[in-house]
């Protein structure tokens, strides 16, 4: 909990995503946002020639360090965010880390460990929980609306952005992983995944990954940087109803399908005992919002209110054990992992 009218923030990382969140948090009232941070002073110094105000400075301890900073975005390349976050928090900093959490489930608990003993919020960049049509699938499925949730899967394909220092898993997987497990509220018992390296020798670029959830529920992430479509679709099959996210669409971006199949009474034959139901297509209104301005607003009022995040340690952590068993798989050539 921080004391006072403003939450003093300072943020490591002005690469690609860095410079967005700067863009929010200037916005707002409650941030004072102190300084910036990045060890590339080409980058840091584009970043102050749009924010002449804020200090800029490429050594990350006098960031951490400082007596003047409450809470710190870390927004670097994953490899750095278990030494980052434990340093930060060691120095008493509130942390947002973007995802994934670590590269090791073992430096991730580690790290949620930290946050308790030193009651300090510890928040994970899972951006698409703050996403307000995924705010509304979460209504939808705990409403009981769609029935049981009997499967789910997800594609998150484009031709590019193709990275080097991560597989498409490790760099897209977690968008998707952490709607499937905030929807359902469950942790998968098992996973197994196909890929294939054809870009670069050991960065895989293309990802089939299977989930077995209690209940006999199963998940699919189709992922991918080599693929003609970019599609950001996650489809939810309940025993009622259907309900499909498609987040490149500019409006209706959720729709709730009224199908499904329905037993027969006094049926003669396996033919006639089925009855396919085709009901009306809605699409509820959505206030869009944007869901990176969501996510700094709900991790400030967490630190003023010293709250647990929808997105928290433990949730990354979580997702974060998943895809160490994806990865273990993969190695495999797809053999099920138990998680």
């Amino acid at each position: 909990m921080v004391k006072g009218e403003k939450v003093r923030v300072g943020v490591i990382g002005c690469g690609y995503w860095g410079p967005n969140f700067i863009r929010n948090l200037v916005s707002i009232k409650s941030v004072d946002l102190v300084g910036v941070c990045d060890s590339d002073e080409g980058r840091l110094g584009k970043v102050l020639e749009g924010y002449p105000h804020l200090r800029g400075t490429p050594d990350t301890d006098e960031l951490i360090n400082s007596d003047g900073v409450d809470a710190l975005i870390i927004v670097t390349s994953a490899s750095t965010h278990y030494e980052l976050a434990k340093r930060a928090m060691t120095a008493g900093k509130h942390v947002f880390v973007e995802k994934p959490l670590s590269l090791k489930v073992a430096e991730g608990e580690e790290l949620v460990e930290i946050a308790r003993e030193k009651g300090l919020v510890l928040m994970v960049g899972h951006l698409l929980i703050y996403h307000p049509a995924v705010e509304r699938m979460k209504e939808y499925v705990d409403s009981g609306e769609l029935g049981d949730i009997l499967y789910i899967y997800s594609q998150r394909l484009n031709l590019g952005k193709i990275r080097s220092d991560e597989n498409c898993l490790w760099s897209i997987g977690p968008h998707d992983l952490s709607v499937m497990l905030y929807l359902l509220e469950e942790e998968p018992v098992e996973v197994a995944v196909h890929g294939m390296d054809y870009l670069q020798r050991g960065v895989e670029d293309v990802i089939f990954c299977n989930l077995k959830f209690p209940d006999d529920v199963i998940a699919n992430l189709h992922i991918s940087w080599l693929d003609p479509h970019k599609e950001r679709k996650i489809t939810v099959v309940g025993n009622k109803k259907m309900l499909v996210f498609d987040d490149m669409l500019s409006s209706e971006k959720l729709r709730i399908y009224d199908k499904g199949v329905e037993e027969v009474d006094g049926y003669l034959s396996f033919a006639d005992s089925i009855s396919l139901r085709f009901g009306d297509v809605l699409s509820p209104a959505v206030a869009m919002e944007e869901p990176l301005g969501r996510e700094c607003l709900h991790f400030i009022d967490c630190v003023k209110e010293g709250s647990e995040s929808l997105s928290g340690g433990e949730q990354g952590l979580k997702v974060l054990k998943v895809l160490e068993a994806a990865q273990r798989s993969l190695e495999q050539g797809g053999k099920p992992v138990s998680i």
